[in-house]
């Protein structure tokens, strides 16, 4: 007997995992929003994220089709990466979030301030 795999009930949770994992986010809203980058110019103006944790990331967005890398023959070389024209698609998502942030994180906060002291939570 074949069994059908479940599928996700939320349509978006592809895109979800893609783009909103851990540090995807950052790397491309740094890329989308300062252009065509180093490695290191990246990776500082990330602060936290790892020199590993930012290879396997723009390895991974570089294979999604979200970040381009352009390798320069030079001594010493030198390689550049910046958002593709698929991953700029996403500035109306990113300004939608960011929109809603400004008019709802205040809310989230003080509803985690209350649940937090053990106040009403229904």
């Amino acid at each position: 007997m074949t069994t059908v795999p479940e599928t996700d009930p939320c349509p978006i949770t592809p895109v979800i995992d893609l783009v909103f994992g851990r540090w995807s986010t950052q790397v491309l809203w740094v890329l989308t929003h300062d252009g065509r980058l180093r490695f290191t110019e990246l990776q500082q103006r990330i602060p936290g994220l790892t020199p590993k944790v930012l290879t396997q990331r723009l390895r991974q967005l570089e294979r999604d089709g979200l970040v381009s890398r352009t390798y320069h023959a030079e001594v010493p070389p030198r390689v550049e990466y910046e958002a593709t024209p698929l991953a700029k698609t996403l500035t109306p998502v990113f300004s939608s979030i960011v929109e809603w942030s400004s008019e709802h994180l205040g809310e989230v906060l003080a509803a985690r301030a209350t649940y937090d002291a053990g106040g009403d939570s229904s």
